[in-house]
C-alpha cells in the first residue's frame, strides 16, 4: 500500500500539468493591427505584443507563404494582423528588398554585409554567459592544459603577460584561458558539473619547447592565475534561437548565475535538465508548492516552529499544489543543465522551484 506521504507527493507532482491549458492561439485585445520592427526589438517581446503565448508564435504565420521561417525577423519589417478565410487570426509581413551594407576591410577589399535578423531574447543580458561561461564535467575540464608560471615568478597575469604552460595536444594558437568556479549539485545532492567562468583569451607563440607552450595572455576579463585551463577558443555562438513550448519535461532550478538567493525577471538561472531532455529556445513555467501544512486540530505550516521538522513528512503532511509564478526561456545547453533566462515573474522565485509546461 502507498503511504500517504507519497501519494500526497505524486499528487502534487501530477498538479503541475492540470494547471496547463491546452495551447490555444489568444490574441490580445491591445494587439498592434500593424507594427514595424525596430532595431533593438527581440523575438520574444513583439511576440508578447500579441500573445498571451508568446511560444506559440511560429502558429501566427501558417498561412503565410512568404515567410519560411519566423524566427528571422529583420528591421523594417511591417506585421499585419489579419482574418484569413477560416477565421483564423493570421500575421502577414511586408518586407522591403534588404539593403546589403558595403565596407571596406584593411586591405582595400569590399566587403558585403547582410542585414542581421533582430535577436529571440535581449542579446545584452545573455551575451555574457554564452561567451564567458559554461558548464563541464570534470574529466573534461581536467583533459585540457594549465597556465604554469612566468620568468618573473608571478602568481598573477594581465593582458600582455608571456606565461609557460603545459603543452596543448591542439595544433590550433588561439584559447579561451578558463577557471573552475564552483561546482554544480542537484536538489538530491548528486554533482551535476563544474560551472566554468572565462577569464581571457590567450594565443601560443612560437618557440621550440617538449612539454611546454608559451602563451601570450589576451583580453582579459579578470586576473589569470596558475592552473587555469587552456581551452581551443571555438566559436559556440547560436546561429538561431526556435521558440518551442515544453510538454513532458520537468525538472528545478538548482542554481543562478549571478549567487542571488532571491531571483526575478532577466536573472540567469540553472535548471537540471540537459541536451537530452531540452533545447535552446524551450519556454518553461516555474511553479513552487508553498510550505507544506500539517492537517492538525490547528492547521499549521510545516516548520512553523520548529525549523528542524522541515526535513521529515509525516502522514498527516498536506503537500500544496503548484502554482504557476513565471516563465523561462532556455538559452544554452550543456549535457547535465542547462542556462535559461527568467522572462516573467509574479513572485520572488527561489531555487528549488519546478519547471514544467508552460
Amino acid at each position: 500500500m502507498i503511504s500517504k506521504k507519497i501519494l500526497n507527493f505524486l499528487m502534487a507532482l501530477m498538479l503541475v500539468p492540470a494547471l496547463c491549458w491546452a495551447d490555444v492561439i489568444n490574441i490580445k485585445q491591445d494587439a498592434p493591427q500593424k507594427y514595424v520592427v525596430q532595431k533593438g526589438d527581440t523575438l520574444w517581446d513583439i511576440s508578447k505584443m500579441y500573445l498571451d503565448k508568446p511560444w506559440l508564435w511560429p502558429e501566427l504565420w501558417r498561412t503565410n507563404v512568404h515567410i519560411q521561417n519566423p524566427h528571422l525577423i529583420y528591421p523594417g519589417d511591417e506585421l499585419s494582423l489579419s482574418q484569413n478565410e477560416q477565421g483564423e487570426m493570421v500575421l502577414e509581413l511586408s518586407r522591403q528588398e534588404a539593403k546589403t551594407e558595403i565596407k571596406m576591410s584593411p586591405q582595400g577589399s569590399k566587403l558585403v554585409k547582410e542585414p542581421d535578423p533582430i535577436p529571440a531574447l535581449p542579446w545584452s543580458v545573455i551575451k555574457p554567459f554564452i561567451e564567458d561561461d559554461q558548464i563541464m564535467q570534470l574529466v573534461d575540464y581536467e583533459r585540457h592544459p594549465y597556465i604554469l608560471g612566468n620568468q618573473d615568478g608571478s602568481v598573477l597575469f594581465a593582458s600582455n603577460d608571456l606565461t609557460l604552460s603545459k603543452a596543448s595536444r591542439s595544433y590550433q594558437s588561439n584559447f579561451k584561458v578558463l577557471r573552475k568556479q564552483n561546482e554544480i549539485y542537484d536538489l538530491s545532492g548528486n554533482f551535476i558539473g563544474l560551472q566554468i567562468r572565462h577569464v581571457a583569451n590567450a594565443e601560443a607563440v612560437d618557440a621550440d619547447l617538449d612539454n611546454q607552450r608559451l602563451v601570450k595572455i589576451e583580453d582579459a576579463n579578470y586576473e589569470v592565475k596558475r592552473g587555469d585551463r587552456l581551452v581551443p577558443d571555438e566559436n559556440n555562438m547560436p546561429t538561431s534561437i526556435m521558440l518551442s513550448a515544453a510538454q513532458e519535461q520537468r525538472g528545478y532550478i538548482i542554481d543562478d548565475l549571478e549567487q542571488h538567493r532571491l531571483l526575478g525577471k532577466y536573472n540567469v538561472v540553472i535548471i537540471d535538465l540537459g541536451a537530452a531532455q531540452v533545447s535552446a529556445g524551450m519556454v518553461m513555467g516555474i511553479y513552487t508548492n508553498g510550505p507544506n501544512i500539517i492537517d492538525d486540530e490547528k492547521p499549521k505550516y510545516k516548520g512553523e516552529n520548529d525549523p528542524l521538522a522541515n526535513a521529515f513528512i509525516m502522514d498527516s503532511d498536506i503537500i500544496q499544489p503548484a502554482l504557476k509564478i513565471g516563465e523561462i526561456i532556455v538559452f544554452k545547453v550543456f549535457e547535465k543543465a542547462s542556462y535559461a533566462l527568467i522572462t516573467k515573474s509574479s513572485k520572488v522565485i527561489k531555487r528549488g522551484a519546478i519547471v514544467a509546461k508552460p
